[in-house]
């Protein structure tokens, strides 16, 4: 099984950093697609009150729940190293890995759960 395939099939709580209200931008999007297939969905923003209908929070540490997987909307220089696609950091995910974190970078969650469990699941 693969990274990816392990995160989708075993995590069920996703921290959306960058949510957007708007429901043209890819986090909004993702996140959206996400929580139609069983994902609980934490929207990080803090120019956002509410997104999904789902209060937002101004940062992970302000998460009141265990997070399983942190899918991160910010442009490649601001980015940490968990999962978005065109995304990569290589010294963030190297010091990711070194504190013991798994890392994904250059992937989108909603098209490798679609690649994974079809679009209908």
């Amino acid at each position: 099984m693969t990274a990816v395939e392990a995160i989708l099939r075993n995590s069920r709580t996703v921290a959306v950093v960058g949510l957007s209200a708007d429901p043209d931008r890819p986090s909004h999007i993702v996140a959206s697609y996400l929580k139609e297939h069983g994902y609980r969905i934490i929207p990080v923003n803090p120019n956002e009150k509410t997104v999904l209908r789902l209060k937002s929070y101004p940062d992970l540490s302000s998460m009141p729940v265990k997070i399983d997987v942190v899918d991160i909307f910010r442009r490649s220089e601001d980015a940490p190293p968990i999962v978005q696609e065109a995304i990569k950091n290589a010294a963030a995910a190297a010091a990711a890995r070194k504190a013991g974190l798994k890392v994904v970078q250059d992937r989108c969650m909603r098209k490798e759960h679609i690649k994974l469990f079809g679009a209908g699941e």
